[in-house]
């Protein structure tokens, strides 16, 4: 029997259980997958806290990443057969169809090939975060060169992604972070200029490096009262997506900024991409070919065996990465 994560409560890692469960056959339009490894995500963490866009079932399955092998194929699934090698795209329910543990099954509209040259680590790395950052930065901002982009929150595996899709547009980078140790990380990584906000003035730095003018482009998951600086610091006409809530606090929505200078504010997250089959065909097009050409490539931060599921959460949550957290499930 596959060991498969589950949880029955909502609350800390520590609610995670490893479970041996039966072997589940896929049906109608769903493929199973002997997982690799899985990216772990911040969804998944608000997901298990009860904080998350759907509330779990218990008991309940978990995570929205596994690169594997197909192992089985339901009836009516074209393009895919037993041996090939893939990863999952975010595009389903977390409790139906969570992918931590041995074995998966998922629809197969949520399932796509990656390049050979990747590993099953890094392959279990691409989707949520590339996809996210290409959603917001390419298919609704229409990033450009010469674009000044303001990343917050840089060091998540999706804030690289919108470091590395900046620097493909031959945009500028500017990204946040709030303690200076990963300042020069953040900087190798490909960001133009890194400003720490424990220690320096947002709203000032970004007007100091884009001559006064703001930038036009902002991403930001934190949201809460941060938004109101945010809206400071951008420029005349400039677009603020929002495609998280880090913050606990409420979101005051910035007014006189938003007034003006003619900003929009907009909610956004990766399942606008997703459920739209055209603009999802031109994503996975966009990161086959930044994959393939170098100009794009995960970063994984550390890798944890799936026994230690509980202490990659923990990890996630202490903020100390930077990049991907992956969990090995077989070599």
């Amino acid at each position: 029997m596959p060991k498969i994560v589950r949880f029955h409560e909502t609350g800390s890692a520590e609610v995670l259980k490893l479970e041996d469960l039966p072997l589940s056959e896929p049906g109608e339009g769903e493929i199973r997958l002997k997982v690799e490894a899985i990216g772990l995500n911040r969804a998944e963490v608000m997901f298990r806290q009860g904080q998350y866009l759907e509330s779990p079932q218990f008991p309940s399955r978990i995570g929205y990443e596994a690169a594997g092998i197909v192992d089985a194929v339901g009836l009516g699934v074209r393009g895919f057969r037993v041996g090939d090698r893939v990863s999952t795209i975010p595009s389903f329910s977390m409790g139906q169809y969570g992918v931590y543990g041995e074995s998966a099954i998922v629809p197969a509209t949520a399932v796509a090939s990656y390049p050979d040259s990747l590993s099953p680590v890094e392959g279990t790395s691409i989707w949520m975060q590339y996809l996210t950052a290409f959603g917001a930065l390419v298919e609704y901002g229409q990033i450009k060169k010469g674009d000044q982009v303001l990343i917050t929150a840089a060091s998540s595996s999706v804030g690289l992604a919108a470091i590395q899709i900046t620097k493909a547009a031959d945009a500028l980078a500017i990204v946040t972070t709030r303690g200076e140790n990963k300042k020069q990380q953040l900087l190798d990584a490909g960001a133009d200029h890194v400003i720490v906000t424990d220690k320096e003035n947002l709203v000032e730095r970004v007007m100091a490096i884009t001559t006064g003018h703001g930038t036009r482009i902002i991403f930001d998951p934190v949201a809460g009262p941060y938004l109101e600086r945010l809206a400071e610091a951008a420029a005349p006409g400039g677009i603020i997506f929002e495609y998280g809530a880090l913050s606990p606090e409420p979101t005051p929505f910035p007014l006189f900024p938003a007034l003006g200078k003619g900003l929009s504010v907009r909610g956004y997250t990766l399942f606008e991409i997703v459920k739209d089959p055209e603009m999802l065909a031109r994503g996975k097009q966009y990161i086959y070919e930044g994959l393939k050409s170098g100009t794009l490539k995960p970063l994984i931060d550390r890798t944890f065996p799936l026994d230690a599921i509980i202490e990659a959460h923990r990890h996630m949550e202490s903020n100390q990465q930077i990049g991907k957290i992956v969990v090995r499930v077989s070599s």
